[in-house]
Order: C-alpha cells, then sequence, then structure tokens
C-alpha cells in the first residue's frame, strides 16, 4: 500500500499504475484484462485524445455515459487527472432525464457507448466520443509517461453526480477530488484489499457506491475488477462467480433478499429437522456454506449497502456466518459514512463512524432517542451545482451535512438508522412510526415481493403490497380450476382475482399488526399489481409512489 502526497485522482492514477503494474487491473468477463501498466497508457493516450482532439483541459465538464466495462474507469481516471470535470450518467435515466443533466451540468463532450448514443440522440452543443475506442483492438505497447499534466489540488472539483434527472429535481452533487479519495482510503478500515484479491461487479459504476468503494478503493490497493456486459440476472450472474471466484464484491439488499426468500428460505423450511433447535443452527450453517459456494467459494467479503437489509434475511446471513458487511452513506458524502466489516456486524447496525468521519444526533426525545444524523469530515460534499439554496438547506448554521435520516447509537458506539426524517409518520397520539421498519415485517411473508406503508389523513396507516408473481400465478390457476372463468372474460376473473388477493392481504395485515404497538398497525392492505418505481439502489421512490 503507497502514500499519497495529494489527495486525488491524479495522484492515484500515477501511484497504481506503477506500483502494481504486472498485477491485473480491469476485464470483462471472458474478454481482456487489462494489467495497471496497460491502464497506465490507456488512461495516457485518452489524455491526449482529449487535449488535442477535443480542446479539453482543467474545469471542462465531460459526461460519462456507458453500461460498465473497463474503459469507464479509464474515461473516470483520464478525465480527472487532466483537471477536468465528471459528470457520470446512470443509463437507466430516460433520454429527456439524460439530456437534463448534460445541460444543467454545462458539459461539452461527453464519453459514451454506441447504445446510450443512441438513445438520447444528437445535442447541440455536446461533442461525442465512442468509449469503444478508448481501447482499439491493436493495443499500443507504449504512451508517453513525460504527457505533461496540470497540477490539481485536492480541493478542486472532480466530479458531479445526480441522483435524478427529472427536469425542477435535479441536484447535481459536487465532490472534490479529497472529498473521493479521502473516502476510498478510509475504507481499509473495514476493508483490507490486496493485489491479488479479485472483484466482480454488478452495481452501475455511474453511482457513486460502487465507483468509490467497487472501483477507487480496489484501484488504490491493487486488485483486479471484472464486469459483466449483462444485467447480473441469475443465469448471468451464476456462470460469472464460477469462472471469476471473487474474493469481494457489492451489492444491494434486493439481491440478497431474492436469493434468500425464493431459493434458501424455502429448503430450509422445507427440511422436516428445521423445527428441531438443535438441527435448526446445522442446517443453517450448511446453507451459508452452500451461499459461499453458490459465489465461488472464496468470498471473504459481500458488501450490502445502497437501502436497508430485511432484518430475517440478515439474520440468516449471521447465523450462517456468511460473510456479509453492512455499509451507510450517501452519495453527498462520497459515499461511506459508517460501516463493519464481516467480524464486526450486528444486526440491525450500520457499524461504526468511518475513520475521519465525525457523525452527531439531534436527538428530538431526548438523550439516547432517535434523530436527524449529520455528518462531518473530508467525505462530505462541497455543494449542489449551481443551487445555493439546496446547499444552504443541506448544512446547519454550525457546517454539519443533515443526512435527512433518523438514527440512533448504543453504548458501543454503533449506528442504527431508523428511517428516513421525511418519512416518519406521526401517530394519533404524537407516535413516532418508521413505516420502513413496518414494510420489514410484511417482506417477511412468503406471499410478499416487496412493500410500502404510508400515512392516509382519514384511515391511518396504508400498505401497498405487491405479491410475488408466483403467488398471483397460483390465485389464478385456482380461479381458472374453481370458476371455469378464462382470463378472457375479463370482469368474472378480475372479481374472483380480486376477491382472493383481499383474503391474503388481509391475512397478512392481521400477522403484521399483531407482531406492532396498537399506534402503528396498518389500517388497510391494498394490492399493488405493477412493479415499485425504484432509485438505481433499488429503493422505492416513496414519494412518487404516494401520489399515485
Amino acid at each position: 500500500m503507497y502514500h499519497l502526497e495529494r489527495f486525488t485522482l491524479q495522484e492515484v492514477f500515477l501511484k497504481s499504475t506503477t506500483e502494481y503494474e504486472s498485477y491485473p487491473a480491469l476485464g470483462m468477463l471472458d474478454g481482456k484484462m487489462y494489467t495497471y501498466r496497460e491502464v497506465g497508457i490507456l488512461v495516457r493516450r485518452l489524455i491526449q485524445t482529449l487535449k488535442t482532439h477535443y480542446g479539453a483541459g482543467p474545469g471542462s465538464h465531460i459526461a460519462l455515459i456507458s453500461e460498465n466495462r473497463p474503459e469507464w474507469p479509464i474515461a473516470y481516471l483520464a478525465v480527472t487527472s487532466l483537471g477536468a470535470v465528471i459528470v457520470p450518467v446512470l443509463t437507466d435515466f430516460s433520454p429527456e432525464a439524460i439530456r437534463n443533466i448534460l445541460t444543467h451540468a454545462e458539459c461539452t463532450l461527453a464519453i459514451l457507448s454506441p447504445k446510450m448514443q443512441e438513445k438520447i440522440g444528437a445535442l447541440e452543443g455536446v461533442r461525442y466520443l465512442n468509449i469503444q475506442e478508448i481501447a482499439p483492438p491493436a493495443f499500443p505497447t507504449e504512451a508517453s509517461n513525460d504527457l505533461p499534466l496540470p497540477l490539481v489540488e485536492e480541493t478542486s472539483l472532480a466530479a458531479i453526480l445526480y441522483t435524478s434527472g427529472t427536469t425542477g429535481l435535479s441536484k447535481g452533487v459536487m465532490l472534490t477530488h479529497r472529498n473521493l479519495v479521502s473516502n476510498a482510503f478510509a475504507t481499509r478500515t473495514i476493508l483490507r484489499i490486496h493485489p491479488g484479491d479479485r472483484l466482480l461487479s454488478i452495481l452501475p459504476l455511474a453511482h457513486t457506491y460502487e465507483c468509490t468503494i467497487g472501483f477507487l478503493a480496489p484501484f488504490i490497493q491493487g486488485a483486479s475488477i471484472t464486469y459483466l456486459d449483462k444485467p447480473p440476472t441469475a443465469s448471468v450472474l451464476l456462470p460469472a462467480l464460477k469462472k471469476v471466484r471473487p474474493t469481494i464484491m457489492l451489492s444491494v439488499p434486493l439481491i440478497m433478499e431474492k436469493i434468500y426468500r425464493s431459493s434458501v428460505k424455502p429448503k430450509l423450511e422445507s427440511h422436516k429437522l428445521y423445527g428441531h433447535p438443535l438441527f435448526r443452527k446445522l442446517l443453517i450453517r450448511i446453507a451459508g456454506m452452500k451461499l459461499k459456494k453458490t459465489f465461488g467459494g472464496r468470498i471473504r467479503f459481500f458488501g450490502i449497502g445502497g437501502a436497508a437489509l430485511a432484518p430475517d434475511v440478515e439474520t440468516f446471513l449471521k447465523e450462517a456466518h456468511f460473510p456479509y458487511a453492512i455499509g451507510y452513506g450517501l452519495t453527498e458524502t462520497s459515499p461511506l459514512i459508517a460501516g463493519c466489516n464481516p467480524q464486526t456486524t450486528h444486526i440491525g447496525s450500520t457499524g461504526y463512524p468511518l475513520q475521519g468521519v465525525e457523525v452527531r444526533i439531534l436527538s428530538t426525545e431526548g438523550s439516547g432517542g432517535p434523530g436527524e444524523l449529520q455528518v462531518k469530515g473530508p467525505n462530505v460534499m462541497v455543494g449542489y451545482y449551481k443551487d445555493p439554496e439546496r446547499t444552504k438547506e443541506a448544512f446547519t448554521e454550525d457546517g454539519w451535512f443533515r443526512t435527512g435520516d433518523l438514527a440512533q447509537k448504543d453504548e458501543q458506539g454503533r449506528i442504527y438508522i431508523r428511517g428516513r426524517l421525511k418519512t416518519m409518520i406521526l401517530g394519533p397520539s404524537g407516535e413516532n412510526i418508521y413505516p420502513e421498519e413496518i414494510e420489514a415485517l410484511i417482506n417477511q411473508s412468503n406471499y410478499v415481493q416487496e412493500s410500502l406503508v404510508y400515512g392516509d389523513p382519514v384511515g391511518g396507516l396504508t400498505a401497498l403490497i405487491q405479491l410475488k408473481p408466483e403467488v398471483l400465478e397460483k390465485i389464478k390457476e385456482d380461479i381458472r380450476q374453481m370458476y371455469g372463468a378464462a382470463e378472457d372474460e375479463a370482469e368474472v376473473f378480475r372479481q374472483a382475482l380480486e376477491a382472493r388477493s383481499k383474503e391474503i392481504l388481509e391475512s397478512i395485515r392481521k400477522e403484521v399488526n399483531s407482531r406492532l404497538a396498537s399506534f402503528a398497525r396498518i389500517g388497510k392492505a391494498l394490492l399493488q399489481i405493477d412493479p415499485f418505481e425504484k432509485t438505481p439502489t433499488q429503493k422505492i421512490k416513496r414519494k412518487i409512489q404516494e401520489k399515485r
């Protein structure tokens, strides 16, 4: 592990490509794996191209819009080492949203894949560079090491990241070189990476979670990263895991929750010895070993972040001795605020504050009660691009960043996130109700895919519940057999489907309410037919859903 004189991405690029030059760095599954030396050559070539052919230099705003591939981090390092500002854009955004971002961020150039160029079309004032041209088939063996690079300061703006591309809602999070590099370095307190470690990347690089922890941190420490050319569905992911046999992976809760509820849990509960306490522990340990084997057999760190992990799934992972770790952060904090390693996980907690990061909790319920989590540290953004009003709202008068999350600390200093400040619901007598906690209970049902709880001024709490596809299909099959109704008999079928779904929803509501305090019980349970609209980290867009 090397020492940095300056916490800049330029310094990271120069040090890593020299320190680990013979080690594998970046590659595509079943494609070429570039060494750190080769990455250095490609980054220098691209810097030269950006300067000579596109007139880019310090202060230029350059968008990066592509699916995950080795050229993505190469472009990221080239732009930031040039002193320009990178604007990574999530490929899932609509064409209109992407155009809004490019306009708002004042980008003059976009490095993008052919697929994304076709998606957004031409945009006045923005030139395009095909990301596939960064690494040509005839790989150059040399590049000028004496390529002059501008001096990049730690406080220089490195990236502008957009969590939403919608007109009127766009917030461009401005992160400096120090923000990003300090956060990547600080992850060493919870995750020690070594040359020879292997990562399989399954999350979008344009999200700061994957970019900082899944790219920058491993790149600083000499690991290799493999990318997929398709979405990580089971049919794509399982063969990839066998080939790569990663030692480290990052994920969002939804992936592990799906694996547990669709595969692990049914097998465990169907075993005739599962009800016996002694054999139950043994069966869970065996399930944990099988799960580890599914992930290639060498996994030693499985990071989960971006949203809350369901309590029942975490309990299984803990009892199964699966090497999971929880992290918590925001785009505005580069992103990591707190985390833990597999040896220090504690159910329900996001771990301890990261080294160099200060946190405080402003409790509204007296000492120890939940309150807004506020943060100070080298990882905290400088503000929102061209938005001084929102920037001011994001900070307290004494300079602490307001996360908007409700949290508590235990005696050991571990942090527990209770929910979003804006989603907290006041009960009939002023009690604090956290919808996320109720949703976690609902989602434990074998019938439920996902749910969302919100406050209804008339009927108290309402739960929108999306049933699992196989549950809906079973209901439809029962209707066909019981009533002889075909789906083309729309009204008959609809009424029967509604009636049966209501029975299931009501049973779920009663079961969940039996485990809740009286003031937090669900008044109505409604069927959610269409999938919930999601953020890039697979969190439900609550405001949009509640309005609907």
